[in-house]
Protein backbone atom coordinates (compact mmCIF):
# COMPACT_ATOMS: atom_id res chain seq x y z
CA UNK A 1 0.00 0.00 0.00
CA UNK A 2 1.17 3.38 -0.59
CA UNK A 3 2.02 6.16 2.43
CA UNK A 4 -0.45 8.38 1.88
CA UNK A 5 -3.49 6.21 2.03
CA UNK A 6 -2.40 4.63 4.81
CA UNK A 7 -1.35 7.92 6.95
CA UNK A 8 -5.47 8.97 5.95
CA UNK A 9 -5.94 5.85 7.50
CA UNK A 10 -4.79 7.15 11.07
CA UNK A 11 -7.57 10.22 10.89
CA UNK A 12 -10.75 8.92 12.31
CA UNK A 13 -14.33 9.82 13.81
CA UNK A 14 -15.80 9.17 16.99
CA UNK A 15 -17.79 6.64 15.34
CA UNK A 16 -15.08 4.98 13.49
CA UNK A 17 -12.18 4.81 16.25
CA UNK A 18 -14.56 2.81 19.12
CA UNK A 19 -13.84 -0.82 17.12
CA UNK A 20 -9.83 0.55 17.55
CA UNK A 21 -10.52 1.48 20.93
CA UNK A 22 -11.56 -1.74 21.89
CA UNK A 23 -8.88 -3.74 20.61
CA UNK A 24 -6.36 -1.60 22.25
CA UNK A 25 -8.26 -2.11 25.20
CA UNK A 26 -8.45 -6.24 24.32
CA UNK A 27 -4.48 -6.06 24.19
CA UNK A 28 -4.25 -3.66 27.47
CA UNK A 29 -2.25 -0.56 25.59
CA UNK A 30 -2.13 2.35 27.56
CA UNK A 31 -4.03 5.11 26.00
CA UNK A 32 -2.56 8.14 25.17
CA UNK A 33 -4.58 11.76 24.77
CA UNK A 34 -3.34 14.96 23.91
CA UNK A 35 -5.05 17.08 21.68
CA UNK A 36 -4.15 21.17 20.08
CA UNK A 37 -4.47 23.19 16.93
CA UNK A 38 -1.60 22.49 15.72
CA UNK A 39 -1.45 25.40 12.96
CA UNK A 40 1.91 25.10 11.69
CA UNK A 41 4.06 22.20 12.85
CA UNK A 42 7.35 23.07 14.14
CA UNK A 43 10.10 21.39 16.23
CA UNK A 44 8.28 22.51 19.56
CA UNK A 45 5.28 20.18 18.49
CA UNK A 46 7.68 17.56 17.48
CA UNK A 47 9.01 17.64 21.36
CA UNK A 48 5.54 18.05 22.78
CA UNK A 49 3.86 15.42 20.83
CA UNK A 50 6.69 12.34 20.95
CA UNK A 51 7.64 13.12 24.68
CA UNK A 52 3.46 12.86 25.14
CA UNK A 53 3.78 9.16 23.06
CA UNK A 54 6.49 8.23 25.29
CA UNK A 55 3.89 7.96 28.35
CA UNK A 56 1.94 4.83 27.04
CA UNK A 57 1.54 2.14 23.98
CA UNK A 58 -0.53 4.68 21.17
CA UNK A 59 -1.49 8.21 21.18
CA UNK A 60 -4.33 9.97 19.90
CA UNK A 61 -4.16 13.66 18.98
CA UNK A 62 -7.46 15.61 18.99
CA UNK A 63 -7.06 18.38 16.43
CA UNK A 64 -9.73 21.36 16.75
CA UNK A 65 -11.56 22.01 13.41
CA UNK A 66 -11.13 25.01 11.50
CA UNK A 67 -14.37 27.21 13.16
CA UNK A 68 -13.03 25.98 16.59
CA UNK A 69 -9.16 27.27 15.94
CA UNK A 70 -11.33 30.66 14.80
CA UNK A 71 -13.28 30.67 18.41
CA UNK A 72 -10.18 30.13 20.33
CA UNK A 73 -7.07 31.80 17.89
CA UNK A 74 -9.27 34.78 16.44
CA UNK A 75 -10.21 35.56 12.94
CA UNK A 76 -6.87 35.04 11.22
CA UNK A 77 -6.55 31.72 12.44
CA UNK A 78 -6.09 28.78 11.18
CA UNK A 79 -3.32 29.49 8.88
CA UNK A 80 -3.58 25.98 7.97
CA UNK A 81 -6.88 24.18 7.27
CA UNK A 82 -7.93 21.04 9.45
CA UNK A 83 -7.33 18.54 6.70
CA UNK A 84 -3.76 19.66 6.52
CA UNK A 85 -3.19 19.73 10.16
CA UNK A 86 -4.95 16.74 10.94
CA UNK A 87 -2.95 14.63 7.98
CA UNK A 88 0.68 15.71 8.87
CA UNK A 89 -0.43 15.14 12.64
CA UNK A 90 -1.17 10.97 11.64
CA UNK A 91 1.86 11.08 9.50
CA UNK A 92 3.82 11.18 12.32
CA UNK A 93 5.09 7.88 13.36
CA UNK A 94 4.43 7.97 16.48
CA UNK A 95 0.64 9.44 16.40
CA UNK A 96 -1.87 6.53 16.05
CA UNK A 97 -4.85 7.77 16.12
CA UNK A 98 -6.37 11.73 14.59
CA UNK A 99 -9.65 12.67 15.66
CA UNK A 100 -10.89 16.06 14.60
CA UNK A 101 -13.24 18.03 17.16
CA UNK A 102 -15.36 21.34 16.85
CA UNK A 103 -15.60 22.23 20.48
CA UNK A 104 -13.81 24.79 22.16
CA UNK A 105 -12.34 21.93 24.25
CA UNK A 106 -12.02 17.96 23.70
CA UNK A 107 -14.19 17.36 27.03
CA UNK A 108 -17.36 14.80 24.76
CA UNK A 109 -13.68 13.39 23.20
CA UNK A 110 -12.16 12.88 26.08
CA UNK A 111 -14.96 11.25 27.93
CA UNK A 112 -15.78 8.86 25.10
CA UNK A 113 -12.14 7.89 24.59
CA UNK A 114 -11.14 7.35 28.13
CA UNK A 115 -7.45 7.39 27.91
CA UNK A 116 -5.58 6.05 30.43
CA UNK A 117 -3.11 9.13 30.59
CA UNK A 118 -3.65 12.93 29.40
CA UNK A 119 -1.31 15.35 28.49
CA UNK A 120 -0.61 19.03 28.30
CA UNK A 121 1.89 21.34 28.17
CA UNK A 122 3.49 22.72 31.61
CA UNK A 123 1.57 26.09 30.92
CA UNK A 124 -1.61 24.21 32.83
CA UNK A 125 -1.69 23.14 36.34
CA UNK A 126 -2.80 19.56 36.16
CA UNK A 127 -6.12 20.21 38.02
CA UNK A 128 -7.05 22.94 35.47
CA UNK A 129 -6.52 20.48 32.19
CA UNK A 130 -9.77 19.67 30.64
CA UNK A 131 -10.64 16.52 30.84
CA UNK A 132 -8.40 15.94 34.60
CA UNK A 133 -11.99 14.76 36.33
CA UNK A 134 -12.62 12.52 33.84
CA UNK A 135 -9.13 10.31 33.39
CA UNK A 136 -8.47 11.22 37.68
CA UNK A 137 -11.75 8.85 38.13
CA UNK A 138 -10.90 6.41 35.83
CA UNK A 139 -7.44 5.78 38.02
CA UNK A 140 -5.45 7.42 34.90
CA UNK A 141 -2.88 9.75 34.82
CA UNK A 142 -2.31 13.44 34.37
CA UNK A 143 1.04 14.86 32.96
CA UNK A 144 2.29 18.28 31.43
CA UNK A 145 4.95 18.65 29.49
CA UNK A 146 7.75 21.37 28.90
CA UNK A 147 7.93 23.70 25.93
CA UNK A 148 10.66 23.95 24.00
CA UNK A 149 11.36 27.61 24.51
CA UNK A 150 10.97 30.13 21.32
CA UNK A 151 9.12 27.62 19.48
CA UNK A 152 5.37 28.42 18.97
CA UNK A 153 2.86 28.92 16.41
CA UNK A 154 2.28 32.84 17.63
CA UNK A 155 6.17 33.15 17.14
CA UNK A 156 6.21 31.82 13.80
CA UNK A 157 3.33 34.11 13.00
CA UNK A 158 4.94 37.51 13.95
CA UNK A 159 8.14 36.69 12.94
CA UNK A 160 6.31 35.80 9.29
CA UNK A 161 4.75 39.42 9.32
CA UNK A 162 7.43 41.50 10.41
CA UNK A 163 9.30 40.02 7.16
CA UNK A 164 6.29 41.39 5.31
Amino acid sequence: MKNFPIIRQKIYTRENILPLLAVWRFQDKKVVFTNGCFDILHLGHIHYLSEARDLGDVLIVGVNTDASVKRIKGVDRPITDEISRSTIIAALHFTDAVILFDYDTPYNLIKLIQPDVLVKGNDYKAEDIVGYDIVKAKGGEINTIDFLPEYSTSGIEKRIKKTN
